[in-house]
């Protein structure tokens, strides 16, 4: 039997507690199953764990308290009925779904009543399902603390998921490579402004424009390769480049409004003059 079958089995039993619950974990799979262990003691970090499950990514203490309590979630009917038919319309919403999942009243006290895991094994299965049937990139969750509190950011917890999901290689691979590529057209087009004394007048060739672009501004060549078609970066170079364009545009505008207003200040102090 599974944690969650189990689970299943001791909400079922009117005496059932959590030490019951987990005296059946540690008879049905410690020292049965390599995936299920006993604590060896706490770490200082959230509550007590009574016991261990070694994933993929690293072994998760679990707290069974309170367990069986949370996962019969014991609702009165009478005051669901009450919600349901309530006239504010978000209080009803949530409460449809609530509306005789299991038939009659004594059907509900029964084995056939809906419990927190098996709510969740049935959204699980839908879930799965709906996933089979698409083609997902990848679905990544980070858990930002193990108190379950708001705005509360673990930095070593965190930094261990990202390293055991991969997250951290996949950067290191990238920044080794060249992630970022424009086409030749584009790259002249929209970076000629940093230097465009290089490039002659007429110039058609953009694959020789880019190189000579490339060589004439402030950029290491280990930075950039050039292919066929593409000129390469590696990460974070096009955003050095295009802090060089906006410097080089304020430049540009600047002067540009300097001689404007020259211009004009002399219009006016010629009126000036005639009108003296």
């Amino acid at each position: 039997m599974g944690i969650f079958s189990i689970l299943e089995e001791q909400c079922v039993f009117p005496k059932a507690t959590d030490a019951t619950f987990k005296a059946a974990l540690y008879d049905n799979h410690l020292g049965k199953s390599s995936n299920f262990l006993k604590p060896k003691g706490s770490k200082g970090k959230g509550p007590e764990a009574h016991f261990e499950l070694v994933h993929y990514a690293g072994t998760v203490g679990y707290n069974i308290t309170g367990w069986l309590e949370k996962n019969k979630d014991p609702l009165n009917e009478t005051v669901v009925g009450l919600f349901q038919k309530s006239s504010l319309g978000l209080l009803a919403l949530l409460f449809k779904e609530e509306e005789a999942p299991t038939g009659s009243k004594k059907q509900k006290r029964g084995s056939s009543f809906m419990t927190v895991s098996n709510f969740y094994r049935e959204q699980l299965n839908k879930l799965m399902a709906t996933l089979h049937s698409t083609s997902p990139h990848f679905v990544r969750c980070i858990v930002p603390n193990e108190f379950k509190q708001s705005g509360v950011v673990d930095a070593h917890l965190i930094m261990h998921q990202l390293a055991c999901n991969g997250v951290l290689e996949g950067i290191r691979i990238c920044r080794k490579g060249f992630p970022n590529r424009l086409q030749y057209p584009e790259f002249k087009q929209r970076y000629q402004v940093l230097n465009p004394s290089v490039i002659s007048h007429g110039f058609v060739d953009n694959k020789k424009a880019s190189e000579l672009l490339l060589g004439g501004i402030d950029l290491d060549v280990n930075e950039y390769k050039i292919g066929h078609t593409k000129v390469f970066f590696r990460a974070g170079v096009l955003a050095k480049l295009e802090d060089m364009r906006d410097e080089r545009l304020a430049k540009i505008m600047t002067m540009l409004q300097s001689r404007l207003r020259g211009f004009l200040m002399r219009v006016e102090f010629k009126k000036m003059l005639e009108r003296r």
